[in-house]
């Protein structure tokens, strides 16, 4: 297929440095909607090289490739996308980021303070969880998980 719109796998590994095995992966699981030759080869459209480049990038900050999925839902597949239809994406995906940074701060707020005591328990912590107060909650980190100690 000559045609300056797509790219063969080959072109797109060289590109975006990843393995063909790789892309192939990718399409297989629907991230990337490649088309098929009538001897079956797949060819890409070059606006994929912006889809594997925001897999990279999602995947290095944690992302599985379900969640990575549904953010790239909404962009069209048989088409480049416009600079609005990543923009309607990205508000989605910023929406979770943001409540991931909120939870890591959480985190990082509780470990400190936690740490900065020197008993590491919040079982037996007299101020951040005394008499394990969090227990009424159910199990596992309560506080983490958005329960207020007070409650």
């Amino acid at each position: 297929m000559a045609n300056k719109d797509f790219l063969s796998i080959g072109q797109v590994a060289k590109r975006s440095g990843l393995a063909v095995s790789a892309i192939r992966f990718y399409a297989d699981e629907g991230l990337v909607h490649p088309i098929r030759s009538e001897s079956g080869h797949r060819y890409f459209h070059r606006a994929d090289i912006r889809r594997i480049s925001f897999i990279l990038i999602a995947q290095q900050l944690g992302f599985s490739l379900h969640d990575i999925a549904d953010a790239l839902t909404p962009l069209p597949n048989n088409r480049a996308p416009s600079k609005r239809d990543w923009d309607r994406m990205a508000r989605g995906f910023q929406e979770t980021i943001n409540e991931r940074i909120e939870k890591l701060t959480q985190l990082s707020n509780g470990l400190s303070a936690c740490i900065g005591c020197g008993c590491l328990s919040l079982k037996s912590c007299h101020l951040y969880n005394p008499a394990d107060r969090a227990n009424q909650f159910g199990a596992g980190p309560r506080y983490l998980k958005g329960d207020v100690p007070g409650d």
